[in-house]
This record gives structure tokens, sequence and C-alpha cells, in this order.
């Protein structure tokens, strides 16, 4: 399904210096802080809209999440244990994610890290082969050319073209494509409006988040901020190709 076309917004990248712990989390609540946690929780399996405020659906993630861990009490209240045990899972994630980064050329197009899989060379150049088509909703779905393409499309295209995906899916079929969790090399965020892939560090979108947009207008493009599309509010759940 097809995501309408949404403005820019920013989100902490994990790794970067955390806001966490500061003081204990509860519903009501809003701020960065909630807004850093959100996107931990999406990143570590448990799919949270990153909107900064502190609301049920947090409450009930921060809970699942404290009872996959045993912590106790497995509430929807994020404190001291909860947020070592969240973090330490956040780390685990980052050192299992390559420390080359794909790079964004002058005109758009996007390089792959030295020593990446040949999958990976693969998706990042069929979805280079797209980077000037424009938006449109079903596009891409219907037959894999196309002068246009939304948002599940385009992922399944560039996919596809490294041999990781037979037949295109919407956002809602990518949400139960490959593997639970963030990959190593490609990590894919869908819920049922929207679906956006990350390659190599850099996310390959059809919505304007985390620049640049190379070619200008809309359509699939590359993103210098892999996690800048969480910042939607969306309540993505995070996928990833075997082995990938």
């Amino acid at each position: 399904m097809a995501a309408t076309v949404r403005t820019a917004g920013t989100l902490t990248r994990p790794g970067t210096a955390s806001k966490l712990g500061k003081r204990m989390l509860r519903q009501g609540l809003h701020g960065t802080d909630v807004t850093i946690l959100q996107g931990y929780l999406t990143i570590a399996g448990y799919p949270t809209s990153v909107d900064g405020q502190y609301g049920p659906d947090t409450a009930a993630s921060v809970a699942a999440f404290k009872s996959a861990h045993s912590i106790t009490p497995a509430n929807g209240i994020a404190g001291a244990s909860f947020d070592k045990v969240l973090e330490s899972a956040i780390s685990a994630y980052e050192s299992d994610v390559p420390t080359a980064k794909a790079t964004i050329n002058p005109d758009g197009t996007a390089t792959a890290p030295a020593g990446a899989p040949a999958a990976v060379q693969s998706v990042i150049a069929a979805a280079n082969s797209i980077i000037d088509t424009s938006y449109c909703v079903g596009g891409g779905h219907g037959k894999w050319q196309s002068s246009c393409y939304d948002c599940s499309g385009s992922a399944s295209f560039a996919l596809h073209g490294g041999g990781l995906l037979a037949s295109s899916e919407d956002s809602s079929g990518l949400m139960s494509y490959g593997q639970p969790g963030p990959g190593k090399w490609i990590t894919i965020y869908s819920d049922p409006s929207h679906a956006f892939i990350v390659v190599g560090g850099i996310a390959f979108d059809t919505a304007d988040y985390g620049g640049p947009n190379i070619p200008s207008g809309d359509g699939p493009r590359w993103r210098s901020n892999p996690l800048g599309n969480l910042a939607d509010g969306g309540n993505y759940v995070v996928r990833h190709p075997p082995g990938m």
C-alpha cells in the first residue's frame, strides 16, 4: 500500500549520546527521550509509533520488552534497569552493523561499501536504476519496470534486483517478509501504510526524510539518515532478508 508524501523529521540514531535514564518514563510524558525510547524499541523488535508521546502503545511495548527480558515488574514504566537492558540490546545491534557505509553520490546514486556481498551490491544497483522515477500509488506492483513507484513497489524492486524477492509485496506483505529484527546489511521497515529499506547504512525511501533529495521531485531516493523516517509516527515492523 502506498504512503502519502510526508515532510522531513529527525530521530536520534542509535549510538549517539543517549538521553535515556535521566528520568523515569511513563504514560503522559513527552520529549526527546521518549522519541529515542520509541525508536530503540522499534529497532529492538517491538514496533512503536515514534511520535515523542508516551501513550498506551509505548507502554505496551515497554511491558512486552520487559517481559521478554525478565525485567520486573513487567509493566509499562521505563526505569533504570529497563534502560540498561534496552541500550545493551541496541549496542548488540550496532556491533553487527558494517563499519563501512554506502555512499550517496552527487548524482543521487549510491555506491556500495567495500566488501559488501554481491546481493547488497545488486540491490543498490537496482535501486540506482529507478531514482529518477516519480511516485505513484501502485507503481512497481503490476510490472517491475515502471515510470513511477510507490514505497513498497520501490523497496520490492530493489530487493528483487538483489535476488532476494521473487514478486513485489505491498507494505503489509513486507511486514512478514524474511526474518525478524534488523539485518547486518539490509533492513526493511514496514507498517500497513509505508515501507522503506536501509541498505549499507543509508535509506532507500519514497518519503523525504533525512535527505538529500537527489534528483529533485518525488519518488524513490537515497537518504543519508537511515532512521529519519521513524520520526513520521509510523508503527514499523523491522525485518531483514535471511543472511543479510
